[in-house]
């Protein structure tokens, strides 16, 4: 059996940054759990993962469940794959790890 891995967020330049695994073509959008390698895990309604639709309503989703302005998160990395890079201005590891809580199931 894998070993759990915590959720890993890490301090960023005036905020927070965090690792996502975006899972496409669900029927809502929804913070799933915590993925074996640590990254937070997100369905999306939006199909494919690298579409700018897809990045959008990831980031928008995000800025509603943070209570954030969609313009303080940036996908800086990872923007055409599944696999996402999140950084969230003004925002501290231990709040960004308190809003996010809520929604996990794992």
């Amino acid at each position: 059996m894998p070993e759990k891995r915590n959720f890993e967020i890490t301090d960023a330049k005036g905020g927070a940054a965090f690792t996502v695994r975006v899972v496409t073509r669900a029927v809502n959008t929804e913070v799933v759990g915590i993925n074996d390698d640590g990254s937070l895990r997100i369905r999306l309604q939006a199909s494919p993962a690298g579409d700018p639709a897809a990045n959008k309503e990831l980031v928008d989703f995000l800025a509603d469940k943070l209570q954030v302005s969609v313009k303080q998160i940036e996908i800086v990395a990872g923007q055409n794959g599944r696999e996402k890079v999140i950084a969230v201005e003004g925002i501290t590891t231990a709040e960004l790890e308190s809003k996010l809580s809520g929604g996990q199931t794992n």
